[in-house]
């Protein structure tokens, strides 16, 4: 929560009538591309999206949601749900994770921190492990970021490190693990020149090991410690190379997926596993994926699984991932304080009601600032609706976009709320399976969710935002600089399964708006 000496109340908007009901539609994954075969969106049928930019175009316009308009390092990173809806929240822009990151390390202030501190403290006679994602998609983890902090920790004394690897294909392309694992192992072959025992010791794909969020599934983040603490699992090789090739020769494997593996040496043994006096760093900056695994290290008190043994080591996230929480305690870069957000007043001064997938939630909540204390307020403001678990999201497109549109119209029409959030998946649930049919399904689907919002806003005479947080279903084709969709050996598609560079799109509108009211045009897009 912000400072108790802020003031919430704000001064009455000169334009904007009070006393109506708005409703905030946040859709994940929608983007505005060039229309073409694998641009989902413009292939579905979409007749509620269209009439808001053909019937009142003065009322709808794009705005960038990715790179340094939402505070992330470069205009060439893609944007996230952290990003942009910290940015929606805020109505600021504040560095991300990744660029507080890059800050830290290129000041070198990460290893003066009391984070680095605390784990220095077992380099003299402990392993440094380090927990996360190997991809380059600058989502949840840069690879650039963990040479340069293998470097940094070789340069401060450690002599022994472990990699516990978690592969991508969502971020980024479908296969491209080989190629970061070929990178990671040039970088720790380099520091066993120098003398440092450093290897791979675990690994799998990011969907199944390990990265699990909002409690889906804790046999996901099980699977992880087996492989990671306990040196355990079927699946055994002598490297990671030779584990990737191996279980990607699976019928339908993909780098998302892969089951966990160990690293065994000559006589079969874990090359690796966490134990007492070790110390721990996941090195993921984005917080959703990282708040289960640092609940696993850090609780004595644990019960979500059977940990068999928890090792006494000492542990650091790269950022803290739960400000609430306090988890981790200890953490190598101190995280952005995101204060006086929208979602805080809106609790503090009136009755507000966020309504998302379970899976989509902690973007409209933690994200936006309005993942804080419900003792502060007397109205219930936030409902989940369970999401579609054991399922790719393809096997289901339309996820619960009917029913949160449903819950979303009943809210509006009971006049309880000022404010009714809303996020909508689909595209970008879907988008992330590289599923082009499933993912126009799914953009249709959203369609039609917001056609049942919006007729409730017209309803009770209330005021609609429409917008989206980044885009993905828009493109679902690597494309070559000409911007020609690139095939790979086989002559077939290499299909996006990541965000895009995309603008997303934003409208206003419903019977409660002032006349003249209308989207600014002297901004750029």
């Amino acid at each position: 929560m912000g400072s108790s000496e802020v003031s919430w109340k704000l001064p009455d908007h000169p334009k904007l009538p009070k006393g109506k009901t708005v409703a905030v539609v946040v859709l994940d994954g929608w983007g505005e591309a060039v229309p073409n075969l694998y641009n989902c969106i413009h292939v579905a049928q979409t007749p509620a999206m269209d009439a808001l930019r053909q019937t009142a175009p003065e009322k709808w316009r794009l705005m960038r949601a990715h790179g340094t308009a939402v505070g992330l390092p470069t205009d060439d990173d893609m944007g996230n749900s952290e990003a942009g809806h910290n940015a929606l929240g805020a109505g600021r822009i504040y560095a991300q994770g990744a660029k507080l990151v890059d800050l830290a390390i290129a000041s070198g202030k990460i290893y003066e921190g009391e984070g680095f501190k605390y784990i220095k403290e077992c380099f003299e006679s402990g392993t440094l492990h380090l927990i996360g994602l190997l991809s380059d998609g600058g989502v949840h983890s840069r690879i650039d970021q963990l040479q340069l902090l293998l470097k940094g920790a070789s340069e401060h004394s450690t002599k022994r490190i472990r990699l516990h690897i978690l592969t991508d294909g969502r971020d980024v392309l479908d296969g491209s693990s080989v190629g970061f694992v070929e990178t990671l192992e040039n970088e720790l072959s380099e520091l066993r020149e120098k003398g440092v025992d450093a290897q791979i010791a675990s690994g799998g794909g990011r969907m199944y090991v390990t990265m699990d969020r909002y409690k889906n599934d804790w046999g996901v983040v099980k699977r992880g410690w087996d492989a990671q603490v306990l040196g355990e699992s079927q699946h055994k090789f002598k490297s990671a190379i030779e584990a990737i090739k191996k279980l990607r020769e699976e019928p339908n494997a993909n780098d998302q997926f892969l089951p966990p593996f160990v690293i065994v040496d000559e006589n079969g043994k874990a090359v690796g596993p966490i134990v007492d006096g070790d110390a721990v760093v996941t090195f993921n900056f984005r917080a959703d994926r990282m708040v289960m695994i640092a609940k696993a290290l850090e609780y004595g008190d644990f019960d979500e699984f059977d940990r068999v043994r928890f090792p006494m080591i000492h542990y650091a996230g790269m950022l803290q991932y739960d400000g609430e929480l306090k988890l981790p305690s200890h953490y190598l870069v101190s995280p952005p304080e995101i204060e006086e957000t929208s979602g805080e007043y809106l609790v503090i001064m009136v009755s507000a009601l966020l309504l998302a997938v379970r899976l989509s939630s902690l973007g409209m909540s933690y994200f936006s600032g309005m993942e804080i204390d419900l003792d502060i307020s007397t109205q219930k403001w936030k409902m989940e609706i369970p999401s579609d678990s054991g399922i790719s999201f393809n096997v289901k497109p339309k996820t619960k976009a009917e029913e949160i549109a449903e819950r979303a119209r009943n809210a509006i029409l009971s006049g309880k709320f000022h404010q009714v959030r809303v996020k909508l998946p689909n595209g970008d649930m879907v988008g992330h399976t590289g599923d082009i049919q499933a993912t126009i399904g799914a953009c249709e689907a959203a369609d039609a969710a917001v056609k049942v919002i919006l007729d409730a806003v017209e309803q009770v005479g209330g005021i609609f935002v429409v917008t989206a947080d980044h885009g993905n279903a828009e493109d679902m084709v690597k494309r070559n600089k000409k911007g020609d969709p690139l095939l790979d050996k086989g002559g077939n598609l290499q299909i996006l399964t990541s965000h895009t560079l995309q603008p997303v799109p934003i409208a206003i509108g419903g019977p409660g708006l002032a006349p003249g009211v209308r989207c600014r045009k002297d901004v750029p897009d």
